[in-house]
């Protein structure tokens, strides 16, 4: 901020270079999140724009030098007599007598006093212009110039540099004098001048000229002194590089200070004291005011024109770069002079810029004296430039209510009106540089011709939905440049897909226009949906918003609804206004009616008030009577909506052949639908329904009017029953099975009640049935909304294809495991996702390592639901915009579970009470971890561990890879690790724990005695043929080599896989006899081989190194291997069992039955996670943890999971959170991802910042594979490792935080990777946030997730947040903020209202442990915080059903922190006594007394540290050996 004169130097570096030659340096600076917000904030700083009267937004004109008043009205009547739209008229100089302000010309101008009443009588209105220099000369006929007086008489001039004589210039009038605009003095005469000339002529707004301050002389009459000011040290590239060029002299004098620092101030002293006056003389009128100079803060009182341009094709380009400028400076009301100011306009000039001008926010035409007129009539009533500015100001003035609603943002919020596209699609670098098109708003596009000659131009399109303004067409182009057609005529406008645009019948004037009938146009974007908003007031009166005297409505359209929301009716139009027509652009299919809704009234639409225009999709409803201030609902029924389409052919190569041949509607359609799809009656119809206070049931048969699913080998069921059961108030199951023959189910067991909820009042749902076609509807009681409804075709069960789809209550969608999803909610438009445990890296729509057919929907009030498929075969889920979901599986059949929360964390909790609660991991898995693949020799881990002690780096587990196992036999160590069992000894002596690696493969090649193998064989453990097709073994190849053999590294991998690869066989871990083996073959191990703490399972989806089988020939039917309808998975056209076993394979459950690899291939990984974590528990005693690749529902209750082989690249950051929160709704919490990546090679930057990520993953450790380099924290350099020690200090600094998380997840189910949306489901911003995560409901984590960054972007929820790392209130919620993230630094909030419990960290958790338990007291604005710790041994068995533990709750209010504990049977020896007490939040008064009163009631005086800046109290009762159970209070005082 400063006034000076100043240059700036722009250099490629890129760089920039301030000069100025005074004042001194005032930095703001403002970290928006968006372009867009950056204006915002800046507007927040120095003052929002006024709001224009609405008549300034109508077309004006100007020219200097009309000569006569006759002149002006010659002008006004043969523009009005081609009915141009056009409201203002003005005046220059050439009005006044002889130029001097306050006076007017009473010969040319004799009637100028009446001139407003003649512009008035037609609706159009008057604007003069004055100029800040006075002229000393007298008046025609020798009489005195009062004006001049009065202002010597009051000092009111400018000074000379003695301070007392009036510095003397030359400007139109000849000798002038300059107001001191910053003295009162002058103001209070220009008020009063003002004031005068306004009774003598009236006129409507005010347009002031010249006041940069502008002279026709050298800074004064008589030059200026040689002195610093007139000629400074260093001059800046300023015109002339004179200080005083065209202007006054520098050491002029003025009540601000010298000239030379507040010259460029003076036109925005002059917009102040002209504020003043326009308040005296209008009242309270908000009439108008432009300046032509202008600073920082003008735009709340005036406006701007860009100066005397000329006319030319150059002046044209350059004026939309000014008009976007002046958007972020604050000065929205922004145009340039149509057609030019100097110089002659040739007709294509003209017309073309009158094109563009129609779309500048001020609009006016004006040019110069001695040149040519330029007023569209004059080219002539039927001149092509005439028809082209009709035709565009009349678009004009029908969307001036959506321009003046654009104000009203402006206004209120910062939002700027001309707008570049940069603002809206900033992600897009192409918009960076576009500068020829510009913005309406979010909404309005406008391309101009802006060179001779022209007819098409090159121009950007936008990632967006764009429909042609003038035509109603949809383009098809987007995200891309293209050559715009635009001949003379034309000006390239387009609507934005997903605008509600206010218009207005258009008239020649706004006095007129502002009488007429209202309407809206709607552009639906590709998801069908539509928003805008509308201002309206009576235009003209001061402060309306302030006063309420306003209009306001937002409107939105989702599925086919309008809803007009009048938000605010404090105006009531004198004209009774309404909203007679509505038009809908991108409306696939013609409507079977129209609804309008008000209050408790529907009323249908005549069909006579309806149009469809099916070439262009367009819908108009018209003689609608909507009364402007009241609230409507408009719905159109769609007849075969397009989105309500579900798909008969989800193969490739539909045709229409095939779509009817099953009896399918073939319609070819452009915007993703499908286009072959179901009729309205396909699926099955209820023949009979029973209901009971605990249940419904239904028979239901199939509509045999069409043909069979089209699928040779599946054929279709035809009758079949359904149950629906009350389960309990928030959960209900829904099954549909074939009662004439048995089908697999799944054979997971869920925790169901023994008793239905059979009271219809405590069930927060109602259940509907209907008939044809058959669909269930479950409605939740307290709000309407239909949560699933799956009355709609295609319901589909046939033998080895099932397919159900269901309406969804919105389109915010979770969920749905496990493949790699670009975001969190999931994208409606038309995706499909296949599920199938496969072992596959991940990757955008590839099926990965386990199967969770789960999602948590949120509905549009808020409320939350969660539904679960219980069904193991292979699967697809597709969505669709209408909202939709549709589910096809191969077999099985549908076992339905929902859940209604009504929270998303209540959703989470019920959704695991059914499946079983997250297993408790041990308090020392909580520390990071280290592993890789590719460890050559014991050597190299025991070099690691030493190095990583020396580092001083936090560290608990290592891990061994199958490095450590002789030729990747499974419990066979490798002569290389020979010292392994050694130095894990060593290790775990010094508080370290060891993981080893176990795949389900075992070799059965071996030459010398294996027991892992030959012991199988003989229990019979192994998966095998069924006994009709044969009694072997079915053998696959996975990581074991034959014996005897040397590797080559160097040949490809199907050739290493066929000449070393051993026959492997795969465990069948359903049957209780593999169980016993598998504890059998870990436990010898254990006591005979090498000691571990946990165990960490791969390649159990089951993966192996061929399809199916050796040889790749399965046995028995081929449909199970390549079944009728195969979902869109990985390799999906090798088959089923690409990478896996045949599906025809036969495994036998634990209650004897025999299934089907096919049925039960996904549940692999979940039948191999509790044999293992149960041979873990024995074998060691202890809990330890279990990690699994593959998982399924209830995988949780025995182990983690972590998110597979990612790769080492930036976007693997940001989705590896995405993953964690999935994990968190599937019940697995001890979660995370490779750091750093598992595949390729780890850059230094994105590596660092996966360390910081990954201290905060619940599962935190870094892996890598075989052949890329090391990437461990001390692979890298010094400061590498400071970064990671730093940061994996503050891990364990809130391990006691993690770990009580943990705890709720396994008690109550709680998340402990919260996704945003958990804690603040009202806020829909958080609905979409998937860069940021919460640990638990207090800690926000806002990592850099992208290369180079030094800041990020992150969401501050509504609530007290603190900086971790100072302990001080951000001061920020509710918004995007801009936070610092050097390389050394991650982000972390703590939310007031919560205490979280920490402690001192040390190397490993086993040192960590012993220190004393520290709190970090957050209050919220209540000054009131809570929270809890759970305490135990840290790995023993059965701890919380034991009773073994410690729970305390803790609370702050009233300056006094209570300690309760809740449970208390824990061991002396692992009772913590109380730390470090940090209460944030704690005032600015200084706090001067402390004291802890332990259970007995003896006080202890405690010595405060209170930082009354940070606002941090530090209470330290370590010194005390107060136990933590034998706390009572700790309460602080100001004495």
């Amino acid at each position: 901020m400063n006034s000076n004169a100043m240059e700036v130097t722009l250099m490629p570096a890129p760089a920039v270079t301030y000069r100025t030659i005074g004042g001194i340096l005032d930095f703001y600076i403002l970290f928006g999140d968006t372009p867009e917000q950056v204006v915002q904030e800046f507007l927040e700083l120095i003052g929002r724009p006024v709001i224009p009267p609405y008549w300034s937004l109508g077309f004006q004109i100007s020219r200097w030098d009309y000569g006569s008043l006759s002149e002006v009205k010659k002008t006004v009547e043969r523009n009005r007599a081609v009915s141009l739209p056009y409201d203002i008229q003005y005046t220059d100089i050439d009005y006044m007598e002889d130029k001097k302000d306050f006076t007017y010309d009473k010969v040319k101008f004799k009637e100028l006093p009446q001139f407003a009443d003649y512009l008035h009588e037609k609706g159009q209105r008057y604007i003069l212009i004055l100029d800040p220099a006075v002229a000393t000369s007298k008046r025609v006929g020798n009489a005195s110039y009062d004006s001049y007086d009065r202002g010597t008489e009051k000092k009111a001039w400018v000074f000379d540099s003695d301070g007392k004589t009036p510095l003397l210039g030359e400007v139109w009038p000849g000798e002038t004098v300059f107001p001191d605009y910053t003295s009162q003095n002058c103001i209070d005469w220009w008020v009063d001048e003002y004031e005068r000339f306004s009774r003598e002529i009236k006129h409507d707004a005010l347009w002031i000229d010249m006041n940069e301050v502008a002279n026709f002389k050298k800074g004064s009459t008589k030059g200026c002194a040689d002195n610093n000011l007139n000629y400074p040290p260093y001059t800046p590239k300023i015109l002339d590089e004179v200080m005083y060029s065209k202007t006054l002299c520098m050491d002029a004098k003025q009540a601000w200070g010298n000239h030379y620092d507040v010259h460029s101030l003076y036109g925005y002293s002059m917009v102040l004291a002209t504020e003043k006056a326009l308040q005296r003389a209008f009242g309270g009128n908000r009439t108008l005011m432009l300046t032509r100079s202008s600073f920082p803060g003008v735009g709340k009182y005036s406006g701007h024109w860009l100066g005397d341009n000329a006319a030319n094709w150059n002046d044209i380009k350059w004026a939309i770069p000014g008009m976007l400028e002046f958007g972020l400076f604050g000065v929205p009301y922004i145009g340039a002079d149509i057609c030019g100011f100097f110089d002659n306009s040739p007709e294509e000039l003209c017309r073309r810029w009158m094109q563009v001008g129609a779309f500048y926010p001020f609009s006016r035409n004006h040019n110069a004296q001695g040149y040519e007129p330029q007023d569209p009539a004059v080219y002539g009533a039927n001149s092509l430039l005439v028809k082209s500015s009709k035709h565009y100001l009349t678009i004009r003035y029908t969307l001036l209510p959506y321009l003046y609603t654009l104000f009203y943002k402006a206004h209120t919020t910062g939002e700027t009106v001309v707008r570049p596209v940069m603002h809206e699609f900033y992600s897009d670098s192409i918009t960076w540089s576009v500068d020829r098109q510009f913005l309406w708003g979010k909404h309005l596009l406008i391309t101009p011709v802006l060179d001779q000659g022209v007819t098409n131009v090159d121009a950007y399109v936008p990632d967006a939905v764009w429909y042609e303004y003038e035509t109603m067409v949809r383009i098809a182009d987007r995200k891309k440049h293209v050559s715009m057609y635009l001949p003379a005529d034309k000006l390239g406008l387009h609507i934005r897909g997903g605008a509600i645009l206010p218009t207005q019948k258009p008239d020649v004037t706004t006095t007129y226009s502002r009488r007429n009938p209202m309407g809206l146009i709607i552009a639906l974007d590709d998801n069908g949906k539509a928003a805008g908003e509308l201002f309206w007031d009576d235009g003209d009166s001061r402060d309306t918003v302030k006063t309420g005297n306003y209009v306001h409505y937002t409107f939105s359209v989702v599925h086919d609804v309008l809803t007009m929301q009048a938000t605010h009716a404090g105006y009531k139009d004198p004209n009774n206004l309404k909203f007679e027509t509505i038009t809908i652009l991108g409306v696939a299919t013609p409507p079977l009616s129209v609804t309008v809704g008000t209050g408790n009234t529907t009323t249908v639409l005549p069909n006579t008030n309806i149009e469809y225009d099916s070439t262009k999709q367009v819908l108009f409803l018209t003689g609608l009577t909507l009364a402007l201030g009241e609230t409507y609902v408009v719905q159109w029924e769609l007849a075969e909506e397009e989105k309500n389409r579900f798909d008969c052919h989800p193969e490739e190569n539909a045709d229409q052949n095939k779509c009817q041949a099953r009896g399918c509607i073939w319609a070819p359609n452009t915007h993703g639908a499908p286009w072959c799809f179901y009729p309205k009656d396909h699926g099955y119809t209820v023949t009979n329904t029973t209901e009971s206070s605990s249940g419904m049931t239904a028979d239901i048969t199939r509509n045999k009017k069409y043909r069979s699913s089209g699928r040779p080998g599946s054929p279709d069921i035809d009758t079949l029953s359904v149950k629906i059961d009350y389960n309990t108030g928030d959960m209900l199951r829904f099954k549909i099975w074939d009662p004439t023959k048995p089908r697999y189910e799944v054979p997971v067991p869920l925790s169901l009640p023994p008793a239905p909820e059979t009271d219809e009042k405590k069930r927060l749902y109602k259940v509907q049935i209907t008939k044809n076609p058959f669909g269930i509807q479950v409605i939740r009681k307290s709000t309407g909304t239909k949560i699933w409804d799956s009355s709609v075709p295609g319901f589909t069960f046939s033998d080895m294809f099932i397919q159900v789809s269901t309406k969804l209550s919105s389109e915010f969608v979770y969920g749905f495991g496990e493949t790699e999803h670009p975001t969190f909610k999931h994208n409606l438009n038309y995706h499909t996702w296949g599920m199938f445990s496969k072992d596959q890296p991940p990757g955008y729509k590839m099926n990965c390592y386990g199967v969770h057919p789960f999602y948590m929907g949120l509905e549009d009030t808020g409320d939350a639901h969660g539904v679960l498929l219980l069904n193991s075969n292979a699967m697809d889920v597709t969505f669709q915009p209408n909202p939709a979901l549709i589910y096809r599986t191969l077999g099985g059949i549908l076992d339905f579970y929902m859940v209604l929360g009504p929270t998303p964390e209540m959703v989470v909790q019920e959704y695991t009470a059914l499946i079983g609660r997250p297993v408790l991991p041990a308090y020392w898995s909580l520390g990071f971890q280290l592993c890789r693949y590719g460890y050559s020799n014991d050597k190299e881990i025991a070099d690691l561990y030493r190095d990583m002690k020396k580092a001083g780096i936090p560290y608990d587990v290592q891990y061994g890879d199958i490095d450590y196992m002789d030729r990747q036999l499974d419990f066979v160590l490798d002569p290389e690790f020979k010292n392994l069992p050694a130095l894990v000894d060593s290790m775990r002596g010094e508080g370290m724990k060891f993981i080893f690696i176990l795949d389900p493969a075992i070799s059965g090649n071996e030459t010398e005695p294996y027991p892992a193998f030959d012991r199988g064989e003989k229990a019979d453990v192994f998966i095998k043929w069924p006994k009709e097709l044969s009694n072997d073994i079915v053998w696959g190849k996975v990581w074991p080599d034959f014996p005897n053999v040397t590797v080559n590294e160097s040949l490809d991998w199907d050739s290493q896989v066929k000449l070393y690869r051993a026959y492997a066989a795969f465990p069948d871990f359903f049957r209780e006899s593999t169980a016993k083996w598998w504890l059998q073959e870990i436990k010898d191990f254990y006591n005979n081989v090498m000691k571990f703490d946990g165990l960490w399972i791969d390649m159990n989806e089951p993966a192996s190194f061929v399809h199916g089988t050796v040889g790749e020939k399965c046995l028995g039917n081929p449909l199970l291997e390549n079944p009728p309808y195969m979902p869109p998975l990985e390799s999906k056209h090798l088959g089923l069992n690409h990478k896996t076993l045949c599906m025809n394979s036969e495994q036998i459950l634990s209650d004897g039955k025999r299934v089907k690899h096919f049925d039960v291939h996904s549940l692999y990984g979940w039948s191999h996670t509790k044999p293992t974590y149960d041979a873990l528990l024995s074998v060691t005693g202890k809990r330890g943890i279990v990690v699994t690749r593959s998982t399924y529902p209830s995988s949780g209750k025995w182990s983690g999971h972590w998110l597979g082989d990612n790769a080492a690249s930036w976007d693997q950051l940001y989705k590896s959170i995405i993953g964690m929160m999935e994990f968190s709704l599937f019940g697995i919490p001890y979660t995370g991802a490779d750091i750093c990546g598992f595949f390729n090679t780890a850059e230094y930057e994105m590596c660092l910042r996966w360390m910081q990520l990954g201290a905060f993953y619940p599962y935190s450790r870094n892996h890598n594979g075989k052949g890329s380099p090391r990437q461990d924290p001390v692979a890298w350099d010094a400061k590498f490792a400071q970064v990671s020690r730093d940061v994996l200090n503050i891990r364990y600094t809130l391990l006691p935080y993690l770990y009580t998380l943990m705890f709720e997840a396994h008690t109550k189910g709680s998340t402990v990777i919260r996704p945003l949306l958990h804690e603040f489901v009202n806020d829909k911003t958080t609905w979409d946030i998937h860069k940021q995560f919460l640990w638990g409901p207090a800690l926000l984590i806002t990592p850099a997730l992208d290369k180079g960054v030094t800041s990020v972007n992150g969401y501050v929820p509504n609530a007290r947040w603190y900086d971790y790392h100072t302990a001080k209130d951000i001061g920020v919620r509710g918004v995007m903020l801009s936070m610092a993230t050097p390389l050394d630094h991650i982000n972390l909030h703590i939310r007031g209202g919560y205490i979280i419990p920490w402690q001192k960290p040390e190397t490993n958790t086993f040192y960590s442990r012993k220190n004393p338990l520290g709190l970090i007291v957050a209050l919220n604005d209540n000054g009131t915080a809570q929270g809890s710790f759970f305490w135990d041994d840290g790995e023993g068995i059965d701890t919380v059903p034991g009773g073994k533990y410690q729970l305390t709750s803790f609370a702050a209010e009233s300056s006094t922190l209570t300690c309760q504990v809740t449970h208390n049977t824990l061991d002396p020896a692992d009772q913590l006594i109380v730390g470090v007490v940090k209460v944030w939040g704690a005032g600015s008064v200084k706090i001067t007394s402390v004291t802890l009163r332990d259970k007995a009631g003896k006080d202890y005086p405690l010595t405060p540290q209170h930082n009354t800046d940070t606002q941090e109290l530090i209470i330290d009762a370590t010194s005390k050996s107060v136990r933590v159970d034998q706390l009572s209070t700790i309460t602080w005082s100001r004495n």
